[in-house]
């Protein structure tokens, strides 16, 4: 790019010699609430003053108790979502490597179903389930166990919707392995920004119910209010069995990302999927302090969708 950045507040990016700039691109949405949210700003740099553990693995801390509390009760209780909540990692890519690795344990199949102009992430997994010819090049070694299928309105509506998906999982010559789960985002980002219908997605864990197959929303770019509802699901009223978070979770642009699933599906080993820069603390102060100052009231909703009618119209 032809600046260097030195400064940021709200929505303006400052560069080194002054020029400031309305910044759209936010972080590739990490940053719904602005560069340096007084806010959030105001709950870190206390936090950090008085000392706070910054790097906690998984050792139980005061950070994460009060994340883990405010997640339940401002966000899941509400929405009577009967999620876990796990840290897999500080990125996307860790979520959704995660909750490919939980529904193969749990179903104990390797192959994972996603969907045409899909982005799941750059490690080999969720490049596997990942559409984009040049970036599953990137991998140099082949992608394997996962299969595309056509993400709504693929045929521009020619075709009824999981024709051919379910034709091969019901016809024993397809060829197709007995899928673990779907892996889907409600709206395509790096795709496109291809928005499945409610009725297309209700559809789909329709399928998933009938067919034995785990249901994943990948919500990493969508959630976090990016749509209005908290999830980007909500408005087609399903419960997916697995989502993944990530992006604006933390609200300050810090890295952190949450893999929720059913309790039902909780078979993981002690230690069996760890990571070093899961416990990242300052990102647990920040996350709350969005929890409580933009969704604890359900104005944030509200405002997000008045301003997608604005720019509608």
């Amino acid at each position: 790019w032809p600046a260097v950045f030195d400064r940021a507040q709200g929505a303006r990016l400052t560069d080194e010699d002054g020029h400031s700039y309305l910044d759209f691109f936010a972080g590739a949405g990490s940053l719904n609430y602005g560069h340096n949210n007084p806010v959030l700003k105001r709950a870190l740099i206390d936090y950090i003053e008085r000392d706070g553990i910054t790097h906690g693995l998984d050792m139980a801390t005061t950070a994460k108790r009060a994340f883990l509390e405010t997640f339940e009760n401002v966000i899941l209780r509400p929405r009577d979502l009967p999620y876990k909540v796990m840290f897999p990692g500080p990125t996307g890519t860790n979520a959704v490597e995660s909750a490919l690795k939980l529904a193969r344990k749990v179903k104990g199949r390797e192959s994972v179903v996603s969907f045409t102009n899909a982005f799941h992430g750059m490690s080999l997994g969720s490049l596997a389930v990942t559409g984009n010819a040049f970036k599953r090049a990137g991998a140099g070694i082949p992608l394997v166990h996962g299969t595309p299928m056509p993400f709504d309105n693929y045929f521009d509506g020619q075709v009824p919707d999981f024709l051919w998906f379910e034709r091969l999982l019901e016809d024993q010559g397809s060829g197709l392995n007995k899928p673990a789960a779907v892996i889907v985002e409600t709206v395509q980002g790096e795709g496109g920004i291809n928005v499945a219908r409610a009725e297309w997605l209700r559809a789909l864990q329709d399928l998933c119910h009938r067919q034995d197959m785990l249901l994943i929303v990948d919500d990493i770019q969508m959630g976090c209010g990016r749509t209005g509802g908290f999830f980007s699901f909500e408005e087609a009223g399903i419960v997916p069995d697995i989502v993944t978070l990530s992006k604006s979770i933390s609200g300050y642009g810090l890295p952190m990302s949450l893999c929720l699933f059913k309790g039902e599906l909780d078979v993981w080993e002690p230690g069996e999927h760890n990571g070093t820069f899961r416990g990242n603390n300052p990102a647990f102060v920040t996350a709350a302090a969005t929890l409580d100052a933009y969704w604890a009231d359900g104005q944030m909703e509200k405002q997000t969708l008045a301003r997608g009618e604005q720019v509608e119209q």
